[in-house]
């Protein structure tokens, strides 16, 4: 009975010290860890977001870029972190939608150890060729490819990232067969496609847009549900023929398992509310990457959707991570 008694006065107390974490929140400086090394795509999704959110939750909002593993080092972190909403992340595509499928020992779980907070941005990727290439459109890749199968060869950032898993869903609703050249990073694959070393490439808007606006490479179609703003003229592969096909990089934050519902309702509010916002959309730039306005669908029931659909593509590419 004294055992059982000491049980719930600790449970009390927790939900107390909780209800008072919740009431102040926040009172000190907030973390932001972002799974990548600065100057990357993701860092130029959540360097002005930490601003603004500092800004608008009058606190600092500290970004740590923990680099490693396909950005797993920084989630497995954030997922052992206390639970109070001092420390939260920008979660990717990869940490939160394909590494559970692609690595054999990943050492967080995508779902049950994190809250879902917010969705930020999202950027399609773009299937491109070089300029002087003999294919011009996309409905002439689909041909040549089905003519010869496993012969045209595509090159991406490397195993397992959304360029080479991107490539794996075209495949399939193409009902076409490509050849997968890795490389290590979008820089040097691009560097090969500008040279004729590679004739195609599945890779995120903002690796491929300037050559595109030079006139160097072809866009033969965007991978999102609607066109980019930034590429008007160019096709999705949806409007092509392929109704279902979708495939975008996105950005959202996400906490620790088992926030308290207040702190994780403040977050949620604030973060909608700048990725919503002409100033954010303004910070990022003419990178390709469009910030989220739409909150209609639940960020969890989003990343559910995702992880179904990227669990089908590792699958279909064969790819497996350590």
């Amino acid at each position: 009975m004294k055992n059982f008694s000491k049980l719930i006065l600790s449970f009390v107390l927790s939900w107390v010290c909780g209800l008072a974490i919740a009431q102040n929140y926040p009172n000190k400086p907030i973390k932001l860890i972002v799974p990548f090394p600065a100057g990357g795509p993701t860092d130029i999704v959540a360097r002005p977001l930490a601003q603004m959110l500092g800004e608008s939750m009058k606190q600092s909002i500290i970004v740590e870029n923990k680099g490693g593993a396909g950005g797993s080092v920084a989630a497995d972190f954030v997922a052992k972190s206390p639970p109070d909403g001092y420390t939260i992340m920008v979660g990717t595509v990869g940490t939160h939608a394909i590494n559970g499928s692609l690595y054999r020992q990943l050492p967080y779980d995508m779902t049950k150890d994190f809250t879902p907070i917010a969705l930020v941005a999202s950027a399609p990727l773009v299937i491109a060729v070089p300029a002087n290439s003999n294919i011009k459109t996309l409905a002439d890749l689909i041909k040549e490819a089905k003519a010869k199968p496993d012969f045209i060869a595509f090159g991406t950032a490397g195993n397992g990232t959304p360029g080479h898993l991107t490539g794996a869903l075209f495949e399939t609703a193409t009902k076409t067969k490509l050849k997968h050249i890795p490389y290590k990073g979008s820089a040097p694959a691009v560097t090969d496609l500008l040279g004729g070393q590679i004739p195609l490439m599945f890779d995120p808007i903002q690796s491929v847009l300037p050559h595109i606006q030079s006139g160097k490479l072809i866009a033969l179609a965007v991978t999102s549900k609607t066109r980019s703003p930034l590429l008007p003229n160019v096709p999705t592969v949806a409007e092509s023929g392929y109704p279902n096909f979708e495939s975008t990089a996105w950005w959202a934050v996400f906490g620790p398992a088992k926030l308290p519902e207040n702190v994780t309702n403040t977050l949620t509010t604030q973060v909608q509310k700048i990725a919503s916002s002409a100033a954010y959309k303004e910070k990022l730039g003419n990178v390709g990457v469009q910030p989220n306005t739409n909150f209609k669908e639940s960020l969890s029931n989003f990343q559910t959707r995702e992880i179904a659909k990227w669990a089908i593509a590792v699958r279909d590419s064969g790819a497996s991570l350590d």
